[in-house]
């Protein structure tokens, strides 16, 4: 288990993942495939939204009031 850790930059890359960097240092990478036929994260599938993701109060978010909580994105990451 580890602390809640805010988000502090986000990179949309090809194949809808995304570079992410928390507060503690760590640089790890999110597949967001898995989520994109949920009905909160479907208009993700377009690539022009994706591609606006940006950090908001710890998190990654989109417009649309589309956001990803944090420990999620720390928990089903990848270190790189």
């Amino acid at each position: 288990m580890h602390d809640l850790l805010d988000v502090v930059f986000v990179k949309p890359m090809q194949d809808h993942w995304l570079a992410l960097s928390f507060e503690n240092g760590e640089n790890r990478l999110f597949d967001v495939k898995p989520l994109l036929n949920k009905k909160p994260f479907k208009a993700l599938q377009q690539r022009h939204v994706f591609e606006q993701a940006y950090v908001f109060a710890g998190t990654v978010n989109w417009p649309g009031n589309i956001d990803i909580a944090p420990e999620t994105l720390y928990e089903r990451s990848v270190a790189v």
